[in-house]
């Protein structure tokens, strides 16, 4: 039996892995709070994170601020506030980004509030009740598949390597194959099981959408009392600007560029990230065959940790989305869950 102590420690580590792997999934699908699908009667920023994600929650404010009064947005981008008393949370955080100057630039503005507490919040209530999933908890059981993956390579290295260490003439006193063979199946069978989920919205979130949609949806929650244009909010929130037919030629082109923005940045932080990773590869394959240091340095730099929105989520403290902890999103969360939400679950919607 001996000779199968090669085996010993890739059975360990491919055990743990597995393990890990399958507790990370589960906790994927955990919901803290159950509750029935609200119906119809979801908020009108949750349903905006639900149905777009952390830039969503914030194109809606911003247009009930607007047909509130409570700040302009002209064609240029700029955003002025012309009302001093916040509806909510993330009308808070609008007024906290714009600053005591009372305007700023409406890209740069998208971008703090869709990390902001406030919006990261929403992301962690649609989690909670499992319309949606946790930016990290996906992030962290996507690590747990990798280290099982290379749990189940060190197992089939150990083969030729435990062949070649004991090789003897008898045939009993060869290491038996069955061992690794065994431990490559049920590594293969753990990776089925812990298979990724598909999207931050969960089974849940999209029979709620599905349940809002078909028919204009007017919000019960989220609007104030005197303010008309809720069936423009609603569509908004569900189907983003290019849905809604605003009479307000400026705010729309504006909001539609300033969404254009955030995506470019988005795409082009992935783009230099991808890139950074493989120069530092290669560099790293120079230097050690006796080339030059300087091409290594100068390949070198921090790479932008800016896909804090987790796939646009929106989260700051998150690399994804989204939220205050992420980030698709990301937001994000588009951070949390919640983009997310979203995000961390503010990390991104769809």
């Amino acid at each position: 039996m001996w000779h199968n102590s090669y085996f010993l420690i890739p059975a360990v580590l491919l055990a743990a892995a597995a393990l890990y792997a399958v507790q990370t999934r589960q906790r994927v699908g955990h919901v803290p709070y159950p509750q029935g699908l609200p119906g119809r009667g979801l908020p009108l920023l949750d349903t905006a994170f639900l149905a777009g994600g952390p830039g969503r929650v914030f194109d809606t404010a911003m247009v009930r601020m607007h047909l509130g009064e409570q700040a302009v947005v002209n064609r240029a981008g700029l955003v002025t506030l012309t009302g001093t008393k916040p509806y909510d949370a993330v009308d808070q955080a609008i007024h906290d980004a714009v600053g005591p100057t009372g305007s700023r630039e409406l890209g740069p503005l998208r971008r703090m509030v869709m990390r902001s507490a406030a919006v990261q919040e929403i992301g962690d209530r649609l989690a909670d009740r499992g319309l949606m999933r946790r930016p990290e908890r996906l992030e962290r059981a996507r690590k747990a598949r990798r280290f099982l993956w290379q749990a189940m390579l060190l197992v089939a290295v150990s083969i030729p390597v435990a062949l070649l260490l004991d090789n003897g003439e008898i045939l009993s006193d060869r290491p038996n194959l069955f061992v690794p063979g065994f431990l490559l199946f049920a590594g293969a069978g753990a990776l089925v099981t812990t298979a990724p989920a598909r999207g931050r919205i969960t089974p849940a979130g999209q029979r709620q959408l599905t349940l809002m949609q078909g028919t204009p949806w007017t919000p019960k929650s989220g609007v104030p009392p005197k303010l008309t244009g809720g069936a423009m909010l609603g569509a908004v929130a569900l189907g983003g600007m290019a849905a809604a037919a605003m009479d307000n030629q400026e705010l729309e082109s504006a909001m539609l560029a300033a969404a254009a923005e955030e995506e470019a940045i988005r795409q082009a932080s992935s783009s230099s990230s991808s890139s950074l990773f493989s120069s530092s590869s290669s560099s790293s394959g120079s230097s050690s065959s006796g080339s030059s240091c300087s091409s290594s340095t100068s390949s070198c730099g921090s790479p932008d940790s800016g896909s804090s929105h987790h796939s646009s989520c929106g989260s700051s403290h998150h690399s994804s989305c989204g939220s205050s902890h992420s980030s698709s999103c990301g937001s994000s969360s588009s951070c949390g869950s919640s983009c997310g939400s979203s995000c961390g679950s503010s990390c991104g919607g769809s």
